[in-house]
Order: structure tokens, then sequence, then C-alpha cells
């Protein structure tokens, strides 16, 4: 076994002995003890785990391999009890590697509609349909990245650069995935914030070691942690530790993210799984908290594994506390019986490395020759849940004289760019979505899935034209600026498509490796804008992009009347934006994101290029909470469009700020102890575990077996048998009673955080003629000298008949009003003033009132 499997964990949570931030240890990883809502569930789990061997313990902690099952990843199984694999499969946005299925909207979207019952069914469908191909866990949604740089390459994948509205989305896709009877995994844990050196080497840079994200205390628990705060109180089953370092140790090494964060801090009583090719150790990830690793082997198609067999000889000479593999196997399965898979499971029926119905179960070893795909259509209903989101999440960024809705009536419309027609390759040509080919709909990377059809804007718009009577032309070459100018010139009304695409950062696409390069359109998309805008006095923008781009040079010119964002809506795209177009929707999206005016507006960027002399590339995050709107409010930079920004087919009025501070008790540290760590079993003599004689391998797979009686040979470990203070830090063997984190005690963490301290009420009308949504949002000022100028800490989505007015009602809880103290290592409320706005962006906001707080 190479030498990774004894890597010192002291040292990787400890950090790089010379690095300004490192990663203090926590050690014992917590044991899950059914708390809340879990309390079933751990007892099935308990009841489960105990009529377990160590083998079977094991198979159900490591994964079988990369493409040695039908899954992107699978856990090994219990014959003896009956008990599959387990199959973990992409997408946060679908199933992906499959057929029959449906494309939904990016996340982003999601975050766009501001309507968390949206989330809720989007993830219900999404659940439904990995429930329908033989899914255990769906690996989404996403937390991580969060949106600290703008150009960051999975940002789409995630909602918003905002914890609020990002944590709320979180917690209605988890429950939407799980009341479907499929595990959501909420990922990835955590400061993922970029592609690049994700993974150490990429491009021309030979690097030994991936990207360490350095994020102070602060910063971690007002920013970064607060989404995956909600998620686990939402119940999420399980979590991702990511590919890159914070402060100096792997995520999924990483004790003090994992053991003092997540499960001691916010209780997590589920199990982290590794990224694919997340796991940098053995014995030290399973002491610093990893439960699950992805897809099982060292390097894909390796053979060899840090856990398998290797988890067998590292209990077996006491490295490894038999009580932890106890622990990792009872949070897996207790994840499994509380979204009810006992029940709910039916047959893996799909195969991830190929659509043909026939071919080998054992893909990379080329064996079990069988039907691996019986192609079942999980697609329901759910196009209308795309449809609803890729309209209600459209931004109407500009709109001059009533430009849009159009009537129908329009003589001739022409449309512009190449964003508005098809993939001339066909809609799945580029694996992984990993090109940007027509109409951008989806990012790229395992965040995609196969579209079942994509109804691109050309084909909408032209149906609707013709139906109505009018003339139509449209040209998708991006190269053909004259013949732009030229139509341009002679249609009533223009639109014009561009987009800017991103993705993970396996894949590379004109040069982008996952993050931008830059935040400007692709495919000449400036160009065309100019060109058509030149020649017609009626121009209407539609911009697909995966976040912000730089419009300020553009945006403003007399001839463009309006522009819409509409992020990457899925495969009903081009009806969706008809929706919108033509007024059936009122667009009711607010902007999830800040458009700056320049680059440098955001003041953050990607770390392109590794820092000199550092074994691995050093991210400093030294913006602290201050991303997106946050960083503009504190620099006074005045955006294009400001984050929650949105405009509509109607006008809309606040008033009647209502405050009522609601008395609270005390903010009291918890207090309390654990039980000892339960020990479900029997470890017996080695000779027990040998390989049997009756399994015939299978080439690439990972067994639990072990080849050799003797430890150190079937290790094949030359450093063996080194003293276990080397690489098993203190305490992390320790299966007695501990102290439970103050800050902790309960899901999210202290129960008392959620204790409610304010009612907020205010009333929404209607000032326009016409049916529309408004997103009222509340902010909260901290005020102190190191807070953000306001935060968000609240929204919702109203429908209001022309002239109808109602009253807004929601909360506040001593979260949203508390700061991180590093010190006392606990959630404090500051004695500054505590001020509230309420309004439809973060600086449209009419109504404030001082919040006097009884606590």
């Amino acid at each position: 076994m190479r030498d990774a499997w004894l890597v010192a964990l002291a040292a990787g949570a400890a950090g790089i002995a010379n690095a300004e931030y490192h990663s203090p240890p926590s050690y014992p990883s917590p044991w899950a003890n059914g708390a809340g809502e879990w309390a079933e569930a751990y007892q099935k789990a308990v009841a489960f785990v105990s009529e377990l061997t160590l083998l079977e313990k094991i198979n159900l902690t490591t994964g079988i391999g990369w493409e040695s099952g039908q899954c992107v990843g699978n856990s090994g199984s219990i014959p003896r009890k009956n008990f599959r694999s387990l199959c973990m499969q992409d997408s946060p946005l679908g199933v992906r590697d499959t057929d029959y299925n449906t494309a939904f909207p990016g996340g982003i979207n999601v975050g766009a509609t501001w309507d968390v019952n949206l989330a809720y069914l989007r993830g219900k469908a999404m659940g439904e349909e990995h429930r329908g191909k033989g899914v255990d866990v769906q690996l989404g949604p996403v937390a991580g990245p969060l949106g600290r740089v703008p150009e960051g390459g999975r940002n789409w994948e995630g909602f918003a650069p905002d914890p609020v509205l990002t944590g709320q989305m979180m917690a209605y896709t988890i429950n939407g995935i799980q009341d479907a009877g499929v595990i959501a995994c909420a990922k990835h844990f955590i400061g993922y914030e970029q592609e690049h050196f994700r993974q150490g080497s990429q491009e021309n840079y030979t690097i030994s070691d991936s990207i360490s994200e350095n994020i102070d205390d602060k910063t971690m628990h007002e920013l970064y942690l607060w989404p995956f705060a909600d998620a686990v109180r939402a119940g999420v089953g399980s979590v991702m530790c990511s590919y890159n370092q914070i402060n100096n140790s792997y995520a999924c090494s990483n004790s003090y993210t994992l053991n003092h964060l997540l499960k001691g801090e916010l209780g997590f009583q589920g199990f982290v799984m590794t990224d694919w090719s997340g796991q940098h150790a053995g014995v030290g990830d399973t002491l610093a908290g990893t439960d699950m690793d992805m897809p099982g082997d060292v390097a894909f198609n390796s053979g060899t594994g840090f856990w398998g067999a290797n988890l067998t000889i590292a209990v077996l000479n006491g490295t490894v506390p038999e009580w932890r593999v106890d622990d990792m196997a009872v949070r897996i399965m207790s994840a499994f019986y509380k979204v009810g898979r006992d029940t709910n499971q039916v047959p893996i029926n799909f195969d991830s490395w190929t659509l043909d119905t026939y071919g080998n179960e054992y893909y990379y070893a080329g064996e079990g020759y069988k039907q691996i795909n019986q192609h079942v259509d999980v697609r329901a209903n759910h196009a209308q849940v795309v449809r609803e989101i890729g309209s209600r999440s459209a931004v109407l960024l500009k709109n001059v004289n009533a430009a849009l809705p159009l009537t129908g009536r329009e003589k001739y419309v022409a449309i512009f760019g190449e964003d508005a027609g098809a993939n001339i390759d066909g809609v799945n040509s580029c694996s992984d979505r990993g090109c940007d080919n027509g109409t951008l709909a989806m990012g790229w990377g395992s965040g995609s899935d196969n579209f079942p059809y994509l109804v691109t804007p050309e084909q909408a718009i032209s149906a609707e034209v013709v139906k109505n009577g009018g003339a139509f032309t449209a040209i998708t070459d991006s190269g053909a600026i004259d013949e732009a100018k030229t139509i341009a010139s002679q249609a009533s009304t223009c639109i014009v498509f561009a987009n800017a695409d991103s993705g993970e950062g396996y894949i590379e696409v004109d040069n982008n490796w996952g993050d931008r390069n830059n935040l400007t359109l692709w495919k000449n998309g400036e160009a065309m804008i100019d060109a058509v805008a030149g020649e017609c006095n009626n121009t209407i923008v539609v911009l697909h992009t995966v976040g912000p781009v730089l419009i300020e040079d553009w945006v403003h010119h007399p001839n463009i009347t309006a522009v819409l964002w509409n992020g990457i809506p899925g495969q009903e795209s081009g009806n969706s934006l008809v929706d919108v177009l033509y007024g059936t929707v009122n667009p009711g999206g607010k902007t999830p994101f800040t458009w700056g005016k320049k680059r440098s507006d955001w003041g953050t960027d990607i770390l392109y290029v590794p820092n000199e002399g550092e074994s691995a590339p050093q991210q400093n995050f030294t913006e602290g909470i201050f991303i997106d709107y946050r960083h503009f409010d504190k620099a006074n930079i005045t955006p294009t469009y400001e984050f929650g920004y949105g405009l509509s087919y109607s006008t809309f009025s606040f008033s009647d700020l209502q405050v009522q501070t609601i008395p609270a008790p005390p903010y009291v540290p918890f207090n309390g102890t654990t039980k000892s760590a339960p020990v479900l079993g029997t470890v017996l003599n080695a000779t027990a575990y040998l390989f049997p004689d009756y399994i015939r391998r299978i080439e690439a797979f990972i067994y639990p077996w072990i080849t050799s009686t003797n430890l150190k040979a079937a290790s094949g470990d030359p450093h063996y048998g080194w003293p276990t203070s080397k690489y098993v830090p203190a305490g992390a063997q320790d299966g007695s009673a501990q102290k439970i984190n103050p800050a902790g005690g309960g899901p999210g963490g202290n129960p008392a955080l959620y204790d409610t301290v304010a009612k907020v009420t205010v009333t929404v009308k209607n000032t326009g003629a016409v049916v529309g949504d408004e997103v009222p949002q509340l902010y909260v000022s901290l005020g102190g000298p190191d807070d953000a100028p306001k935060v968000l800490r609240g929204f919702t989505r109203l429908t209001l008949q022309p002239g109808e007015e109602t009253q807004w009602s929601t909360t506040l809880t001593r979260r949203d009003v508390s700061n991180w103290d590093v010190a006392k290592q606990n959630w404090v409320v500051t004695n500054y003033t505590k001020t509230v706005y309420v309004g439809n962006s973060s600086r449209n906001l009419p109504l404030r009132s001082t919040l006097l707080l009884k606590l």
C-alpha cells in the first residue's frame, strides 16, 4: 500500500508547519446518537449493524472501485443480509449518465426564483427520478461553492453567494429529495470555491498538493458554514467532503471541519462521503471523521484502496478502534432508514458507463454480461416543474417603455446569436455538456445530466411568431455580423442571445479549465449585441449565463429596450422564455448575485497561478465575510444591478413596517456529555478475514478481505509497524464519554440559536395593472465595526392581483442577530444597535426600523 496510508493525521490536521494558516486537530470523531428526528432510524441502524461482521461493516463504508458498478459510485454489498450495493449518483440537477430523465434548471436559477416552494418541488421531482432509476444517494444539493468569486466554475450548481438564500434553498431541496425516499448529499464541504488546483497539478503547472483555501474562524461560521447548518437542520443524510484543503489540511482528512464543526458543533447524524478520489489517507481519514470513501480505489481502476482490506487491517491491529467502524456503518444505515430506503428501493436499472441495453456489469473488468440498461422513463410530469422554474427564475434587468411583454402583433421578429439555436452535433454530443455549442441551458461537469430534448429559443419563438402571423428570421452563426446588421435594419423586433459557460475542472472548454477566464460573453456576444443594437431601435437582449457578466459597456445603449437574464434553465428553455417574453408569465425573479461594472469590483478572484515556493497553492480569504453585495456595500461601489434586483411588468409598494420584539431566554452555552461510544460487534482473529477460496476476483474490484494473517505483508506497506504515535493523534481512539461542543447540542448548533427574537411585518401592494410577483426582502445591520452594512435574513415570493395588498410577516431568530465570537468560540449578540430594512433588493430598502431586543 502507498505511504499515504500512513500519512500522519496529526500533521495533516495541524497543517504545514511553516504555513500561516493551519487547522487544529479535533478528536475523537463524534459518534451518532439518534438525536431528534433521527431516533427511529438510528435504532434501526444499530439493530442492523449489530448483526454484521467486521467485513460487512467495511463493505458498507468502502466503494468497490471506479467503473466496477453500474453507478458513479457503489459501496460493497452484504449478501448474507440480502443488502445490495448502495448506489451513489450525480447530479444536483438530475440523474446523470442515463436516459429518459429530466434535465432540470441549475441551482442558480432556483436561487433566482427566491421561492422555497419551487426548490422543494424540484428536489422532490429529482428525488423521484433518482428513486425510479434505483439510486440510493443523490449527489446534491450544493452549498460549496457558495460563490466567493464570480468566475468560479461550479457556482451555478449552487444557489447564490449569500448564506441565507443558499441555506433556505438547500433545506427545501433536501426535504424534497428525501421526501421522495432518496438520501440527499450536501456538498462540497467546505471552502471549495474554485476549480483551479482542486486536485493539485493543472494546465501546465505541476504541484504536489491541492489548493489550500485559508479561512478564518469568523468567516467560516458566519458565511461558509451557515448553509450547511441549514442542511443539517433539514435532516440531510449525507455530506460530501471536498477536494481542496482547508487551512492546509485536506477536507476529507480535516478533523477540525469534520469532527469539530460538522459532527460536533452542528450535530450531524448522517455520514460523510469523500468526493471521488478526495481521500488521501486510510487511518487518517477514518479518525478525522470520513465515513464512506468513493469510488473506493486510490486512483481510478488501480485495484488498490485506502480502505477495504486496509481498513480491516487497521481494525485488527488496533489502529482504528472498532467503535469507529461501527459508527461509520450506523451513520450510513441511519440515513438509509431515515428516508425509507428499506421500503422505497428498486433495482438499479441503468448503467453510468454506456447507454447500450446489454453490456458488462463490471464495466472496467469487462465481465458480467447482462442487460444493464432497462431505459426506465422516470420523467413523469416533471417538464412542468422545469418550465415553471425557468420562467419564474427569469430576471428582467431593463425594460424601457414597456418593450416587454411582446404583444404577438410584431410584424417582423429576428433573433441573433448562437445561443438562440441548437447544438448542430446533437444536444448531448459533448460529454458531460463539455462545450458551448448552441443555446446554453446547463453548465458542464459532473453536475450535469443528459437532455431528453432541449427546446431552443429559436424553436419556441419561431413557433409563436408563425402562430401570430408574423415574419421570422434567425441568424445563429456567431460570426455573421454583417448579415446580422442587414436583418436588424429590417426587423421590427430584434432579440439577441448571448451566453457565458463554466463547469468542473476536469473538462476544458475554449481554454477555460472549469473556472471562467473572464467575465465577458462567449461566442462573440458583445459584438453581436453591438451590431444589432446599432441598426435596430427595439433590441432585446437575452442572457443565458452561469453567473454575472460585464454588461456596463452596452446595457445603457438607447436602442437596447430590454435585458432579460434567464440563467441555465434546463430542457424547457425556449418555452420558459416565450412564457415571459409574451407575458403569459410576469417575470418576478430577482438576481441572486451582483452585477459589477468591472471585474475588480468584486474584490476577489480565482488563483490562476500557484504561489511561488509553496507545495500547495495558497488562497487566503482575506476579504472575510465581504463577498458579493457585502463587499459592494462596504466599499461603496455602485453596481450595474444589485443583488436581489429584478423588474416586473407590474409595480409594487411597501409600507407599514412593524417590528415586534419577542422575549427570549438567555443564550446558554450547551453543557453536557455524550455516552461512551457503542461497540456493536466482536473482532475475531485475522484468520477469519482471509480472502475466501470460493470468491472469484474481479479485476480492480475493492474487497474487504485480507490476503495474509501477517498483517504487515497483507498491507504491502513498508512503514507498517511504525509507532502508533507517529500517525495517530492524541485522543483519536478514545471512545469514552465526551464533552458536547458548547456551540452545539442540536441539529444545526445550539438549540437556543433558533429561538425567535422578533417578528417583522410589512404591507406589500401591487400598484400596477397586471397580476405579478414581488419578493419582499428583509436585511439586518448587526451594527458592529467589522460587520457588513447589511445582510439578508428573510424573504418570500408573493403573487398579487392588480390593486391587491397583503401583509407579509417573518421572524428573526437569535442566530439571525448574532455574531461568531472567536475568543468565546460561541455565538453572541453584541451591544451594537441592530437595524431592520425591508424592500425589494439589497439597494432598494425604503423601510427601516431599529431592532430593540429582549434577550
